[in-house]
């Protein structure tokens, strides 16, 4: 009703900047991007063999946790993932399955890891998307990020305040997206925040951040919601897309999204800070809107 469509539209290019701001951004919609990346050497280079020699025994952040589930809500906690420092080769080994763990191991670290702890890796792809930068008028972005990760790591239903572009690189990534418009039918509660930790024995343990405030999150699972809990997510409309290698999606902000991958996908994704503007003005009065209901 209010110019959604039923499936994600895809691009045979990239756009121009006043193309895509008019067309994308200002209405807030998103789109699949084909052609964008197809001069990246990383979509050749980005081999198993070619991240063991280029960063290899280097020590890196993987997120690591017993389910698959990071900043994800568990036994009515907010639940963030064990930070371990590992060598990334020894990461690449348990992907490969040539270690076994039964944990599962994501490099999924969101403050601009691909340049910070990466930045080997730079030279493959862009620093920016040009396009994008100029539309928004904000070069460069806030944040590269570098995803690698087990098909058992799964990102919770969330929202972002950027614009994002996210590109794959190899194997595909599969997202559940809910508009802004959605909000009224999905569920946020306050949880108290918790880490994963491992115990002498080698099993996890749940601990309370206790100095930390309540984290607002989203418990339901889209793929198999609970509507007895849940009952107005039966009115929500979520959309679904693949977003394969070589392709760009285009994550509006403030969308909701839920994202799977298969495994050892690589990815690199590109956040742009929103415009605080009067789609989020919009969105703040349907969220103290759906707030003073549920009160009632």
């Amino acid at each position: 009703e209010l110019g959604w469509t039923e499936s994600v539209p895809y691009l045979d290019r990239p756009p121009s900047p006043l193309e895509f701001y008019r067309e994308w951004v200002s209405p807030n919609k998103p789109c699949i991007i084909r052609n964008a990346i197809s001069h990246w050497p990383a979509l050749k280079k980005w081999t198993s063999a070619y991240l063991r020699e280029v960063v290899g025994p280097k020590v890196v952040s993987v997120a690591v946790t017993p389910n698959g589930y990071a900043d994800a809500v568990f036994q009515d906690r907010f639940v963030m993932p064990e930070e371990r420092q590992m060598p990334f080769m020894d990461f690449l080994d348990i992907v490969e399955k040539k270690v076994i763990s039964p944990n599962v191991f994501y490099v999924q670290k969101q403050c601009s890891n691909l340049t910070e702890e990466f930045p080997e890796l730079v030279c493959d792809v862009q620093p920016d998307i040009p396009w994008m930068s100029e539309a928004l008028g904000k070069p460069p972005p806030d944040a590269v990020n570098f995803w690698l990760g087990e098909s058992a790591a799964v990102t919770s239903l969330h929202k972002d305040h950027y614009e994002n572009l996210y590109c794959v690189i190899s194997g595909e990534k599969r997202f559940l997206l809910h508009p802004p418009s959605d909000r009224p039918f999905i569920p946020y509660e306050l949880y108290q925040p918790a880490t994963y930790r491992v115990s002498e024995d080698g099993s996890f343990e749940i601990v309370d951040e206790k100095s930390e405030e309540k984290v607002p999150w989203i418990a339901l699972d889209p793929l198999n919601p609970n509507l007895e809990q849940y009952p107005e997510y039966a009115q929500a409309k979520p959309l679904q897309c693949t977003v394969k290698a070589g392709e760009m999606l285009y994550l509006p902000s403030l969308w909701f999204h839920h994202v799977q991958q298969s495994h050892g996908c690589i990815a690199v994704n590109y956040w742009y800070d929103m415009e605080y503007d009067l789609k989020y003005s919009y969105y703040q009065l349907l969220d103290c809107l759906t707030k003073a209901v549920n009160v009632l």
